[in-house]
């Protein structure tokens, strides 16, 4: 998958170092709008615009597929191999980085948009929305402490981030794209090399869902999704409760109309329950949740996307085979299928949450003793075949669809 493949480096939990915030984002809020099916804003009963936060939500679950870095680089075949696929599953939504780095990889007056054009022509030809999660950094426009090493480097300048979201929007507006995600688990040094900190994150946050709704009056923003993770300050994670709280505080919640969350739960199931809480009961269940927190900020009825959750199977060491599998990392071919069944049935069950996306639909490459854990969590082999996956994610869409 990676001729290229960062995106798709799992977001599977890892985080840290707890972040002092003492600084409010300041900049008026902005008014939430209902991406997808007409993405516009929601009438009030006066006629005007009301917020999503106080409007009631008809419950409709969309479906979607996280690619990463993948569609930009594959073939004109490969990508409709792909696209033809995902109408197969039965999913809506597509999730695709929109890399600065790719767009503009050398200086800031080259635009290298044409790859990224094919994905957006390609999905709008099928009726698939896309969801471009707007993030990492070229070196020349990086933050110095990171820039050389990595792009999930912070930008140096928001306000050369905040431009590029700009153009972006402008470029793909009048092309249907209006729902975008800013940044991918900035609560995680592996995607926020400086370590996390929710308050230089919710400064980028605001600047750019200025920009981005200077381009499009239809824009409908995503936070940037959070690692579902323990704080671990040795490895400079952040809770994702941590971090949703510190940018409440801040204000933050204010410029985005839904968050971005990635509940990993393997080797349980999105549905088991447990004393200690798991990833998807930190949603609405578990003390101090994601709900929760967005009612003690204001936003009761804010929607909860999630833009990744999946599992990787491997052949190298003991796969997991069942929830009662100890000291494993990965799981059979045929408990990763259970998995993504009971993740379509186990967000249907959680009225917050608006989109549920499998991460992800390819394996990033063969599957050897010396391959990565987080390159087999596709749908699909490298090669191609379908995983039994492919075809309990598809019929768990369908049985949703059937049902409601």
């Amino acid at each position: 998958m990676r001729r290229r493949l960062l995106g798709a480096l799992i977001s599977i939990g890892v985080l840290g170092a707890s972040v002092a915030v003492v600084v409010a984002v300041s900049g008026a809020g902005s008014p939430s709008r209902t991406p997808d099916d007409g993405v516009g804003a929601v009438a009030s009963a006066s006629g005007g615009t009301a917020s999503a936060s106080t409007v009631a939500r008809t419950r409709d679950l969309r479906f979607g597929l996280a690619f990463g870095d993948t569609l930009m680089w594959m073939t004109d075949a490969e990508r409709a191999k792909a696209l033809d696929d995902a109408e197969e599953l039965g999913v809506k939504w597509l999730r695709v980085d929109l890399s600065w780095r790719n767009i503009q990889p050398d200086y800031s007056t080259q635009y290298l948009w044409e790859r990224f054009d094919r994905v957006v022509d390609a999905a709008g030809a099928r009726g698939l929305e896309v969801l471009p999660t707007i993030s990492y950094t070229p070196r020349w426009a990086a933050d110095p402490n990171c820039g050389s090493t990595s792009q999930t480097c912070p930008p140096a300048d928001n306000a050369q981030f905040a431009e590029f979201a700009r153009q972006a929007a402008a470029r793909y507006a009048p092309k249907g794209v209006h729902t975008w995600e800013i940044w991918n688990e900035p609560n995680i040094k592996p995607f926020w090399q400086t370590g996390p900190d929710a308050e230089r994150y919710a400064n980028l946050l605001a600047k750019t869902a200025k920009a981005v709704r200077s381009a499009d009056s239809k824009a409908y923003l995503l936070l940037g999704g959070l690692a579902a993770v323990d704080t671990i300050p040795s490895k400079q994670y952040v809770s994702h409760k941590t971090f949703l709280a510190e940018l409440g505080r801040l204000g933050a919640l204010k410029q985005v109309d839904a968050i971005s969350y990635h509940p990993y739960t393997y080797p349980l199931l999105p549905s088991t329950e447990s004393a200690s809480g798991t990833t998807f009961q930190d949603i609405d269940r578990s003390h101090d949740n994601l709900v929760s927190i967005l009612k003690r900020y204001g936003k009761p009825k804010m929607p909860i996307w999630l833009t990744e959750t999946g599992a990787p199977t491997w052949s190298t060491g003991k796969p997991a085979d069942s929830e009662d599998a100890k000291g494993t990392a990965h799981v059979t071919p045929r408990f990763q299928a259970e998995i993504a069944t009971d993740t379509v049935q186990a967000s249907a069950a959680i009225p917050s949450v608006d989109v549920v996306f499998w991460f992800s639909y390819q394996d990033g490459e063969p599957e050897t003793a010396e391959s990565r854990k987080a390159r087999h969590y596709g749908l699909t082999y490298y090669d191609g075949r379908r995983k039994p996956s492919f075809e309990a994610l598809e019929k768990a869409i369908q049985d949703y669809k059937d049902k409601n």
